[in-house]
Order: structure tokens, then sequence, then C-alpha cells
């Protein structure tokens, strides 16, 4: 007889392994009852019993750290409580039960090519069960303002900002104002030990010192961050919100929804997840060509650390990583750093592969020129029409903050493109386009093709403002994209008041966005708003963006047209206004298009939305401007709680979405899957019966992710040749479980789903 003690992240317990027994009190599992399952020389199959029997719909979870980086499998029961963790590396695993309902069990010794029998351990108490709940189902406790409340009369009223116009506002900036660096409700940000006013306004003052290993030394940003949102509440008011939910989760309230189980397709997940970035925050990943999954099959995934300027490279075949940095010197190139200095690397924010396997990086270049080695640059092709085409429609700045990075692995070659706009993501187009999101007033691309010819960024660099067709006399489907060439005389379009211009700009019309503007029906107009979340239509070759500005924000179609910038248009769509002055949808973050042009978009407010162009009955004229097309946007709630008074929607937080094209995850070709980055998931869409399917990550918990990709390593190996890839991208990594050792976190995780829960 021998006694075994395991660690487990929320409960710890002794049991006693006796001639195959597993014993824990007067419970028991007999090790035979494993033995009608299939031994798989790479896998472990078992079953898991409970106090009432099988155990349905529970997570078995297998973890090791013999292999070069921590290597953590994930599946869940079958209706008999039947599992089998297929393609596990050799090594020792230490392997335990999760689920709703429970506590963690005891983590037992397993070892591929042997099948064990485990026993869940039911949670004594609902407090003890709701310390495993995703983090939506507690935020869901928030007391949020009545809709009756809006207005805000400011801190001599009812303590909402002024500037709050309605409820929907404060669910935007709560969202996307908190959600965006972290999830609001998980234990971190629901168990304080100063529950009061005072405690909570000294929280969001602390910063992480210069040089912590998570957030490098942009500590004080997220701190000052914190701040202004705290203030574009009103202070007092937003403070007493987060006070009121953690006072009453002190005195033992608990969510009034449990989640549920997986079901159905939920219990045919494979979870494959490994260290790496080394404790830092990573930003977001990329491991394939988005327009074929192929590329790179069995290669590496890259993630970029935004904080501190590193590449991370994982290797899911070794289970290995390594890393590196760069360095952009202005605009003489980019050079690879072996010994990187934090003061002096690159500041990426989004990669993405191009057709050839070149890693491109979105090099913002946004800090200071007295600690960082790239000063601004005049780059005279940004704003000279004798030197750029596109200089002539709307001529920029011209100074170098931002740069395409360009590095090649096969022969570790890295150079740079500079450009004269923010950069943030990157899209490859069907036509030989990358394109970027980021800009206010433009929509800007490299001509892949003509920098590797000449290297020259005047040559291969194009941009167009984001001009409405909306002095068209034929206002329908004929009256296309690309129907009439657009002005370069910048003062016979309607212009937006709020709007950055040009620099010789002065004619602004009326109005606080483009639907709610004078509009001179003689005239095209020009719309403003960030760019976000991109992709590429696969009909037409054109680019859709998410808008997150202004209010309530908005999908745009881009098309260069076959004679750019002349022949560059742009369509612009709202979720619909309802007649109490709500929105359908808001907050648009990621959206991204299928392969017959529908167009999907993830809403913060915690819904999806579908916009079917091919409905709309107008598409340009005076009337295009955001609101024309009602019939063809529908809308879904995501899964999960929602907010006490709150109409549509949930608690849940949508950062990034992606489109299946390829059936990469298995669950069908054009699958939209949306990031439930407060829901510890991803959230598969079926368009054609419209029922969601949950792919929760069960530990670590506080799975926040940005966005996500699908790679295809071998096409004929059904689900084992492929799956998506998404990272944990909390900003404070320490908020996972486990992360507050200062080592673990984040992770990256495959996604595969199979044939049924005991396929191998």
């Amino acid at each position: 007889m021998m006694k075994l003690k395991f660690r487990s992240a929320l409960l710890s317990t002794t049991w006693t392994l006796v001639s195959g027994l597993l014993i824990s009190g007067a419970a028991y599992v007999p090790a035979s009852m494993a033995a009608d399952m299939p031994t798989v020389a790479d896998g472990i199959g078992g079953v898991v019993m409970g106090a009432k029997g099988p155990e349905a719909g529970v997570w078995v979870i297998a973890q090791t750290s013999d292999l070069p980086t921590r290597y953590i499998k994930v599946v869940v029961t079958d209706d008999q409580g039947r599992f089998m963790i297929p393609e596990l590396p050799k090594a020792k695993y230490e392997i335990w039960v999760r689920g709703y309902g429970l506590v963690d069990s005891p983590h037992v010794d397993g070892a591929p090519g042997k099948n064990i029998a485990l026993k869940s351990v039911q949670a004594p108490n609902a407090k003890a069960a709701a310390d495993y709940y995703p983090a939506n189902y507690w935020e869901a406790m928030f007391k949020i303002p009545a809709a009756s409340e809006f207005p805000g009369t400011g801190p001599k009223g009812n303590g909402i900002a002024a500037n709050m116009q309605t409820q929907q506002q404060w669910l935007q900036l709560l969202k996307d104002g908190c959600h965006q660096c972290h999830q609001q409700g998980d234990k971190l940000t629901r168990t304080l030990s100063d529950n009061t006013p005072e405690g909570w306004a000294e929280r969001i003052t602390k910063a992480r010192e210069a040089g912590d290993q998570a957030l490098g030394n942009t500590g004080p940003e997220h701190a000052a961050a914190m701040q202004n949102r705290m203030t574009q509440f009103g202070r007092v008011r937003g403070l007493n919100m987060f006070v009121d939910f953690t006072q009453r989760v002190a005195k033992g309230e608990l969510p009034k929804e449990a989640p549920p189980r997986p079901q159905g397709a939920e219990r045919n997940i494979v979870l494959t997840s490994w260290d790496w970035a080394n404790g830092r925050y990573n930003h977001d990943l990329t491991a394939t060509y988005r327009n074929d999954p192929t590329v790179n099959a069995n290669g590496p995934v890259y993630g970029v650390i935004s904080g501190t300027g590193h590449i991370e490279v994982l290797n899911p075949v070794t289970h290995s990583q390594t890393e590196f940095a760069y360095k952009v010197n202005g605009t003489d190139g980019v050079e690879l750093l072996t010994t990187p200095d934090p003061q002096k690397v690159g500041v990426p924010h989004n990669p993405i592969l191009d057709s050839k396997g070149r890693l491109w990086i979105t090099d913002r270049g946004f800090r200071d020129p007295k600690d960082y080695a790239r000063a601004p640059q005049k780059l005279p092709y940004c704003a000279d029409a004798a030197v750029s085409k596109y200089a002539k429609y709307w001529p920029q700045p011209g100074k170098a903050v931002s740069t395409f990075v360009i590095w090649d692995p096969k022969t570790n070659k890295i150079e740079g493109v500079p450009m004269c706009s923010n950069l943030q993501h990157l899209m490859p187009s069907t036509d030989g386009k990358m394109y970027h999101s980021g800009g206010d007033n433009v929509a800007g691309w490299v001509e892949v093709a003509e920098w590797d010819k000449t290297h020259d960024p005047a040559k291969s660099a194009g941009w167009c403002p984001l001009v409405v067709d909306t002095n068209s006399t034929t206002p329908s489907k004929v009256a296309a994209l690309n129907a009439s060439p657009i002005t370069p005389d910048r003062k016979q379009w309607n212009n937006p008041a709020n709007g950055a211009t040009a620099a010789d700009e002065g004619n602004a019309i009326s109005g606080s966005k483009t639907g709610e503007a004078a509009i001179d029906p003689k005239k095209d107009t020009r719309i403003t708003g960030f760019l976000y979340g991109q992709d590429v239509d696969l009909t037409d070759a054109s680019m859709w963006y998410g808008k997150t500005g202004p209010w309530p924000s908005q999908l745009v179609k881009f098309s260069p047209g076959t004679n750019p910038p002349e022949t560059c248009r742009t369509e612009v769509y709202e979720p619909a206004k309802l007649p109490d002055g709500s929105y359908e949808g808001y907050n648009v973050r990621g959206m991204s298009v299928g392969s017959n042009g529908v167009a999907w978009a993830a809403f913060g407010q915690g819904r999806l939305g579908k916009l079917d162009r091919t409905k709309c009955k107008v598409l340009s004229g005076p009337t295009a401007t955001g609101q024309h097309c009602p019939e063809g946007w529908s809308y879904f709630n995501t899964p999960g709680p929602n907010y006490e008074g709150v109409k549509n929607g949930s608690a849940d937080f949508h950062y990034l979405m992606w489109v299946d094209l390829h059936n990469t995850l298995g669950l069908g070709k054009d699958v939209p899957v949306l990031a439930g980055s407060n829901s510890d998931s991803l959230l598969a869409f079926d368009p054609t019966v419209e029922k969601w399917t949950v792919l929760r990550v069960p530990y670590p918990m506080d799975f926040h992710t940005r966005g996500m990709e699908g790679r295809i390593d071998d096409a004929k190996a059904d689900w084992k040749g492929k799956g998506v890839f998404a990272t944990y991208a909390s900003q404070p990594v320490w908020h996972q479980e486990g992360g507050d050792d200062g080592v673990s976190g984040p992770q990256i995780v495959k996604f595969q789903v199979r044939p049924d829960p005991l396929a191998h």
C-alpha cells in the first residue's frame, strides 16, 4: 500500500492506492471498469465514476512537465463516463477530473498505453462549485445602471458622466475599456481584501514595475488606462458598481445561473496546450496563410510579445520554443537582435504568414524616441503627389511611426516597409495585397510582388480615403462598387466634422457621424473611424473592416478597383437603430467574411451579427450612409447569462472572430467562430441550424483570447491532421490559474473536434 499526494490548483487531497482501487473515505472505483476500453499505444482511455454512477460531460486533464515545455491535453467524457486522451507524446502524466458541480479530483499518475479509472469529487457546496465557473457567469451579477438613468447627469446628479448618453454606451465602455485587457469576474477581479471605494480606487492605481516579466515597462500605461476608464463612467458611480459587486461576492452571493456541462459535439473536443512566452503577455499568434491553410503545415506557430518586443516561436511537433527580437532603424531597415534590450526593440502588434510562409508583423513604433532607437522619419511619398499617386487623393502626415516587418524563416532575412499611417492588424487579399487596419481615414495596403521586386515603399504602398458613393442617381444594385470614379478634389466631398482631415482640407460638414450628417446629395461622402478587425471577401477580393467608432460602430466594405485610387470605393453598414434609440448591435471589434461573401460581426455586447449584402435593396446614393439595409442584418445572442435589466447580448466579450473557410476546426465549412474572451472559450455558430457549440478551455482557467487561426497539417489524416490555434492573451497573465507564480502562462491552445469522444 502506498499513499500518493497530488497538487491541484483549487484542491489538494490524499488518496490511497490499494490493489487497483482508488479510495477516498468510503468511495471507490474498481480499476476493472476501464478494462472494456480499447488500449491505444499513444492514448490513455478510461472511465470516470461519480457518486451516482458514470460522470458524463466532465473534463479529463492530462499534464506533463517531461517535455521541453509544459504540455496539457484535455478531453470530455461521453454519456457513459468514458474518455480517450489521444496522441500523447511519450511521458509521465498527472491526470485528474474537472467538471461543473464538482471540485478537482486528486491527480493520479498515468502513461500512454495504459487505461485508468477515475473518481470524480462532488462539490461540498454551491460556493465550491462556483469557483470553477467562467468569469461571465460572475460578471452577470454586475448591477448596470438602468436605461432610464441615461443620459448621465454628472457628479452632482446620478453620478453617471454627462457624456454617457445611453446604457449601451456604458456597456460599451465596460466591455471595450476593461475586457480588452483581461476578464471581468475572474477570481482576481471578484475577490479583494478591501472592498471599499477607497480600496478599489487604490487598486486601479497600481502598476507593475519597469522590467516586469509579463508587461515589460508598460505597467504605468495600463494603470493610467484604468483610471481613464473610471473617469469616463463617472468616477464615483463606476467605482460603486465594482464595489457593490465584490462586496456581494464577499458576503457569499453566487451567480444565478450555473454553466451547463458540454453536450453533443462539445464532448468531441480535444484540447492540446503548451506553455510559451516565458510568462510574458502574448498579444496574438499566427500559424498559416489565411487563404491556404496548408501553408506552413506542421511548422512553428508565431506569437508577438508587444511589451518586450519578442517574437515567440513554438514547434508543436517537438514541443519546444525559441524566441527572437528585432529593431527598426528609422527608414533604414530592420535588424535581428541576439541580445534584446527592452528599450531598443520593436513594438510588434499583430503577426500573419503570407503565401510564401514569411512572417509579417505590424510594428507600431509608439515608444518615446529618447528610449527607442527609432525616431520618426519624414517619408515624402506619404504627402507628395509627385512621388505617389495616392497622396493626390489623401496626403498623409509623412512621418514613419509604423512599419510592416517581414521575416523569412527560410533565409533568416528581415526587412521593413515604412508606412504612412497607424497599423493594427494584417490581412492578405487574393489580389496580391497585404492590407492593414488601424487607420482613421484610409484603407491601406502593400503590393507584395511590387515590394519584393523594387523594395520601394513609394511604388508598393497604397491607400485610399474612405469615400462612399452618395451622389449616385441610381441607388440600386446596379450602382455597385467601382461604378464611377471619385474626384481627387476633396472640397467636393461631404466630410465628417469630427474626423481627422488632410492637411489642406477645411470644409467639414456638420453632424457627429455620417448617418446624422447633413449630406449634399450632389457629393460623395467621406467617412472616418477606427478600422480594427478585417477580412477579405473571396467573391470579389474586396476588404471588409469592423469600424469601432464613432458610435455605435459599423462594417465597412472597401474595394480598390482596377485603378486605385481613382476607382477606390467604400460602403458602410450600421446595425439597425431601434425606435427607443438603441441599436440591435454595437461595439464591433472583430469581423470575418464567409466564402459566399456574407459578413459576420463580433459585437462586444455579447452578440453575433450577420450581414448578407445580397439582400440590400440600396447600395449607393444619398441614403447609403449606414442605416440603409436593415433587411440584410440578422442578430444572435451568444451563450451564457446577461446582466439584469439589459436587453440583447450577454456578459461575454468577443474580441476578434474568424470564419472557418476550410473546416479546419471540424464543425463544417464557413462556420463563424468568436473569441469567448470572458467565458474561457471559442464559440462556434452553425448558420444552417442557428446553433452554438461552446468549446470551453477548463484548465488553466482565464482563457482570454483575442483571435484564432486554423491550419491543415495533413489533409489525409481527417481530424488528426488539422486544428485551430489560439493563445491566452490576457495582459495581466497572473490572472490565469497558476499564473501567480510568475512563471506559468500564457499557453497556446490547439482545438480539434473529432467524430466522437472516444476517437483516437
